[in-house]
C-alpha cells in the first residue's frame, strides 16, 4: 500500500523522482563506487544546468525528454531493495489479516485476556463509528 500515488505531484517532485531514478539506474550500471560517483556528478551537473529555467513549457518539454531518456537507457536488470516492491523478499513473509482471530479456540483465546477484551472494545467501538458514518445494515437488504 506504501505504493499508492496520493495528490498531484509538483513539477519540482517529477524532476526530483527523475533525479533519483536516474541515480539508481547508474547503481545498477556502475558497481566500483568511484566509477558510480563520477558518473553521478556528471549528471548532476546536468540537472543543475537547468535548475534555473522560468519558461514552465521548456522546463516540461525537458522532463519529458529526461523520462524518454532514462526509459531509453535502463539497465535491463535493475537493482531493487530486498523488501521494495519487486524486491526478492517483498511480501515474503505473510502478515494474516485481523479477522483470523476472530476463528482462534476459545482455549487459545483465554491465554491472551487482556488482548482480547480491549479486541472486543474495539470492535463495538468501530461497529458504532460505522453505523454513525453510513447507517445501520437494512435487514430487508439480508439475502439468506
Amino acid at each position: 500500500m506504501a505504493n499508492v500515488p496520493l495528490g498531484i505531484k509538483t513539477h519540482a517532485q517529477k524532476v526530483c523522482s527523475l533525479y533519483k531514478r536516474s541515480l539508481r539506474n547508474l547503481e545498477a550500471f556502475y558497481d566500483r563506487r568511484n566509477v558510480y560517483r563520477y558518473q553521478a556528478v556528471l549528471m548532476r551537473e546536468r540537472f543543475d544546468k537547468n535548475a534555473n529555467i522560468k519558461d514552465m513549457r521548456t522546463a516540461v518539454e525537458l522532463l519529458k525528454a529526461g523520462e524518454e531518456e532514462l526509459f531509453l537507457n535502463q539497465h535491463p536488470i535493475p537493482r531493487k531493495f530486498p523488501y521494495s516492491h519487486g524486491g526478492v523478499a517483498h511480501e515474503r513473509e505473510v502478515r494474516p489479516p485481523d479477522w483470523v482471530l476472530d476463528y482462534w479456540h476459545p482455549l487459545e483465546k483465554a491465554q491472551y485476556p487482556e488482548y482480547f477484551k480491549k479486541r472486543e472494545e474495539r470492535k463495538k467501538e468501530f461497529i458504532a463509528m460505522w453505523e454513525k458514518e453510513y447507517g445501520k445494515p437494512d435487514p430487508k437488504d439480508h439475502h439468506h
